[in-house]
């Protein structure tokens, strides 16, 4: 079904005029953004690709492509839609055009001159021409030589259903795959019409003058006839229950067309368009209510697309207005997709472009009924059967769950935990997975600090301060701070604690380095810092912000750059009201190897006093997103005596395997985090102060990665079951706990498999890759893919993957991120992060369900259920690039003396700082450092 032209025929000046005069004709008005959403070009190798066809249950595309080696004609490929894998089925010689997939999508039509003897030959030539430098301009050659050929994809037979001579061309299955309707001239040739001088003349100028619709049964008998019109009838399509065909009929001199339809049997035959143009390529929606053509109505080489009623009586309404070619447009099974043959890339020959399609707005342009509501989707509680197909329909339900009320926020060492954990190796058995945890059971628990209260030795000096400092009153201790005697040190007022690198955010936004540190060197001191992050900036920076603004991560930010401790000040335009940070139940516990205490603002005050500066001044000026040269504080010295008493708990990981026939190869690991901050305002929590004592849900975080999970592990589960899924190596998933308190849960399993209860320094020979994903259901613009710089092989692959879903992604190199794909980062194991973004409802109450785009989160868990696919399939190992630790720009403590260690999450209590890697090129790489070793002195100074 090609573009339809006029053989080397001139058009009459008087047609053109009558075509001129057409381009001013003006019908109902709309927009192409009216209809169509993320349009994107879907096909790119070769010199031109066209005629898009889905298969009956939408998972495939069978379209026609020049890009085989050695063939300049067109030749037949099979994309598959949900892997982005692509298969030539046409032999590879001849011409080819206009192909459809049987429903049972093991049998596929196509046209093909591939039984012609002088085929090659046919090449050859055109190759020759072309080396002229000439190439003719594009028109659809009626070769007689085209035949019908049915395509078995197991056995590679092919099968000739028709031989009569004569162009046969133009099939498709009807929707039981019981029936064939195509083009066909044969009768010019067979004698069955006595053509007259006239038509004899302009059969031999034009062979599609004697074109006429026919249908067969799928084997090749009973052909019939169905149309008996001079001038080219071609094009036929069924509709969606196969009883009706709809076609496009030209007049004899080939210069306009119309859109016809008919009954299947070829009676009722009724014209739809009556526009006096070049209408063609007609294709039903799902619904039956409507047809889309393409027409030359507002030029006469300007084809676009449009719409009618499949009665005819409305007027057409225009549906794309990009600049260049729009035609044979189909649509996908369920009605919601479009794809299209389009040159409208400047510069491009045509491809196939896809499109969101816009059903409602349809209906509503032609002034027809409006389709029923259907009832808003409701949560559903407790574990459920879902089906294998990745959809938004299954990743409610799981989500529901894990975000309910029942179970607390899913705090690491909760119920609310142990029944998440219990509902994913529940959904793990139903998949047929095998079990990975400890004890050949799904779960793999780690023990970690849970509680804390006040030991009796908790004082607070300063010296050349006034006063005495009172605990639960001027001061606290944080959870996670290390215990005992701190001796005292000077104090560097530093903003807001915040390291951020450079990146781009959800929406493009670019944003550059933020550093509290500017130029300033905090080694040997205590870090005064304000409690959150700047409050008057934009909603995208708050965002940004609100990732790095976790007290833990800015005690590790301190513990780098050597800082004696840090010290949190609320201050007065904090969220909060409570001034100082409260020593209670949250499970952020685990020490962070640096003293931590909060302070009240009156004492933050006293202090930045002695050096000239005001609290409610600097939080001013901070707030608005400003960085500062750090403030040191003169004469001053604070020493500490810690004293916490704590509790232990324990928390669990989820892990199932998927095995392979290559169990010695290195597999590829899925992982999520499954907890949360649980019932309550912990010290990571943004929640408002009538927030406090309120559920913290965590729908996006992270019950969204958790579902995605599930859909991905059902979804490949079922491939492998089904014999579709030709596995290189084996597939891990994981529901990790503890990531809200410093990747607890990932860093137990890495030490675990590294053979011992330290840091394991390299994984690479147990897993190839790590897919991660951590708040997947904010989706807006973009999708934010993190850690692409661990790995060469990313872009290429993230290219291949994201051809099928067509999500707009935003690709971040840096590979040091504060989820649980870095613990296997460090582990010499390439990494993939994917995230949608932050947002105001990050870490409080509000992260709930109904603020979930599970649309968005379908493409994502669909592009990640691909990404892994891809890997599992493939039998080479993705390389491992070692990625330096983003810097501050213009940091004078850059220059101070570097070894480039990186702690562990985890350190427990013991003397020195314990390792989990080192940065790339540092002095502590060169030196030998690895992953779980504990340095205990440095430049012959005891580390305790």
């Amino acid at each position: 079904m090609q573009t339809p032209r006029s053989r080397n025929l001139p058009l009459p000046l008087a047609t053109l005029f009558s075509l001129l005069l057409f381009t001013i004709a003006t019908l109902a008005p709309a927009a192409e953004s009216d209809f169509l959403a993320g349009v994107r070009q879907l096909t790119f190798a070769g010199e031109r690709a066209g005629e898009g066809y889905f298969s009956a249950d939408g998972t495939r595309m069978i379209f026609q492509s020049e890009r085989e080696p050695g063939n300049p004609f067109f030749q037949i490929y099979l994309l598959h839609l949900e892997t982005g894998d692509t298969e030539r089925v046409s032999p590879g010689h001849g011409k080819t055009t206009c192909a459809w997939i049987h429903p049972g999508n093991r049998k596929v039509l196509f046209a093909s001159t591939q039984d012609d003897p002088d085929a090659k030959q046919e090449q050859k030539k055109e190759y020759e021409l072309r080396a002229t430098g000439k190439q003719r301009r594009y028109s659809w050659d009626y070769d007689p030589y085209f035949d019908l050929y049915e395509f078995d994809r197991e056995s590679k037979a092919y099968r000739n259903l028709t031989n009569a001579q004569g162009y046969d061309a133009e099939g498709c299955y009807s929707p039981d795959g019981e029936w064939i309707v195509f083009g066909s001239n044969r009768h010019a040739y067979d004698g069955s019409d006595k053509l007259s001088t006239a038509d004899e003349k302009w059969f031999r100028m034009n062979p599609s003058f004697m074109m006429d619709i026919y249908r067969m049964r799928a084997d090749g008998s009973e052909v019939r006839r169905l149309t008996d019109v001079k001038g080219y009838d071609g094009g036929p399509f069924f509709n969606h229950d196969g009883t009706k065909i709809c076609w496009r009929r030209f007049n004899e001199k080939g210069d306009k067309a119309e859109v016809w339809t008919m009954n299947a049997d070829g009676t009722g035959q009724r014209q739809i368009t009556r526009l006096n143009a070049m209408s063609w390529a007609p294709y039903f929606h799902p619904s039956g209510e409507y047809i889309i053509f393409a027409t030359n109505l507002k030029g006469f080489a300007n084809f676009e697309l449009y719409l009618v009623d499949a009665r005819g009586k409305k007027e057409p309404v225009r549906v794309t207005d990009t600049e260049g070619f729009d035609g044979l447009p189909a649509f996908s099974p369920d009605g919601a997709r479009l794809a299209w043959t389009s040159n409208r890339t400047p510069g491009k020959k045509s491809q196939i472009h896809i499109a969101d399609w816009n059903h409602a707005a349809a209906l509503q342009a032609l002034d027809l009924a409006a389709p029923a509501q259907s009832a808003p989707d409701q949560d559903i509680a407790g574990p459920v059967v879902t089906s294998a197909a990745i959809s938004k329909e299954d990743l409610r339900p799981h989500l529901a769950y894990l975000a309910s009320e029942s179970l607390q926020g899913r705090l690491t060492g909760t119920e609310g935990e142990r029944s998440a954990t219990e509902y994913v190796a529940g959904a793990f058995k139903r998949f047929g997975l095998e079990p990975a945890g400890d004890n050949g059971s799904f779960f793999q628990e780690f023990e970690f600090t849970a509680g804390v209260d006040l030991g009796p030795d908790n004082q607070l000096s300063i010296l050349g301060l006034d006063g005495q400092q009172q605990i639960d009153r001027d001061w606290i201790p944080l959870s996670f701070s290390t215990t005992g005697e701190i001796e005292p040190a000077g104090i560097v007022f530093c903003g807001y604690g915040i390291e951020a690198p450079s990146e781009t955010g959800a929406d493009g936004t670019d944003f550059g380095v933020y550093t509290s540190y500017y130029q300033t060197d905090v080694k040997g001191k205590w870090v005064m810092m304000f409690r959150y992050f700047p409050e008057n900036v934009s909603t995208e920076e708050r965002q940004r912000f609100s990732r790095f603004a976790n007290p833990r991560h800015k005690a590790l930010a301190a513990r780098q750059r050597w800082a004696r401790g840090i010290i949190i000040v609320t201050g007065p335009n904090a969220p909060a009201k409570e001034q100082l940070v409260p020593l209670s139940f949250d499970a952020s516990l685990s020490s962070s190897g640096i003293p931590a205490i909060s302070i009240s603002d009156n004492l933050a005050q006293a202090l930045l006093a002695t050096a000239g500066k005001d609290l409610q001044e600097l939080q001013d000026q901070l707030d608005g997103g400003e960085m500062m040269i750090g403030i040191r504080i003169p004469e001053v010295k604070l020493g500490a005596a810690i004293d916490i008493v704590q509790e232990k708990k324990s928390g669990r990981n989820v892990i199932a395997r998927l095995p392979s026939p290559n169990p010695d190869a290195p597999g590829v690991l899925l992982g999520a985090h499954i907890d949360h901050l649980g019932p309550k305002a912990g010290i990571t929590s943004r929640a408002t102060d009538d927030e406090k004592d309120k559920i913290h849900y965590g729908a996006d975080d992270n019950a969204s990665g958790v579902a995605g999970l599930l859909e991905i592990a059902e979804y490949l589960a079922a491939q492998k079951a089904e014999g579709k899924l030709d596995l290189k190596r084996e597939a891990f998933f994981a529901a990790w706990s503890g990531e809200e308190i410093g990747l607890l849960g990932s860093s137990h399993y890495v030490r675990k498999a590294g053979g011992n209860n330290s840091s394991a320094s390299d994984l690479s020979e147990k897993l190839a890759a790590v897919l991660n994903m951590d708040m997947i259901g904010r989706l807006r613009k973009s999708l934010i893919l993190q850690g692409v710089g661990s790995s060469s092989i990313w872009p290429a692959e993230i290219e291949k993957r994201n051809a099928p879903v067509g999500l707009s992604i935003t690709t971040q190199q840096d590979t040091y991120l504060a989820t649980d794909a870095t613990s296997f980062y460090l582990a010499q194991v390439p990494i993939l992060s994917a995230f949608t973004g932050a947002h105001e409802e990050y870490h409080t109450p509000r992260d709930t369900i109904e603020k979930v785009n599970f649309e968005g989160a379908e493409k994502v868990s669909k592009f990640m259920a691909l990404m892994m696919r891809g890997l599992l399939t493939s039998g080479e190992t993705p390389d491992y690039l070692r990625v330096e630790k983003p810097a501050s720009r213009g940091s004078r403590s850059n220059l101070r003396a570097y070894l480039g260690t990186i702690p562990d999450y985890a350190q427990e209590e013991i003397e020195g700082v314990k390792i989990s890697g080192t940065s790339k090129n540092s002095p502590a790489e060169k030196a030998g450092l690895k992953a779980g070793d504990i340095i205990v002195e440095l430049g012959g100074k005891k580390i305790l």
